[in-house]
């Protein structure tokens, strides 16, 4: 499946604003808003949130299955997609990021 498919099978994010990403000891990671370029990266993280609770490695590893080919660019490329890069990163370090929704007004 496609990326563009993919998007269409996860949930709907329209009511989320952003989601924030903290390293386990609470220290900021970033965040992920809902905005061109950056949300179906904010959908595929917010499913992978809902199914683990957090983005452990488990859940980074489904994550790149689901951004399909842009996670083969992202490796191609290392900085052309930071939330795919975000992710292999994870895996590589066996690191768990906690999320935190932040919920459209």
């Amino acid at each position: 499946m496609s990326f563009t498919e993919t998007l269409k099978s996860l949930p709907r994010i329209s009511h989320l604003a952003a989601m924030e990403l903290f390293a386990i000891d609470g220290a900021s990671m970033g965040a992920i808003e809902n905005k061109s370029g950056q949300a179906g990266s904010l959908a595929i993280y917010n499913h992978l949130a809902q199914i683990y609770g957090a983005i452990t490695p488990e859940a980074a590893k489904k994550g790149l299955e689901l951004f399909g080919e842009r996670a083969e660019e992202a490796r191609l490329n290392p900085g052309k997609h930071p939330n795919i890069d975000r992710l292999i990163g994870l895996i590589e370090r066996n690191e768990t990021l906690r999320v935190k929704q932040k919920f459209a007004v």
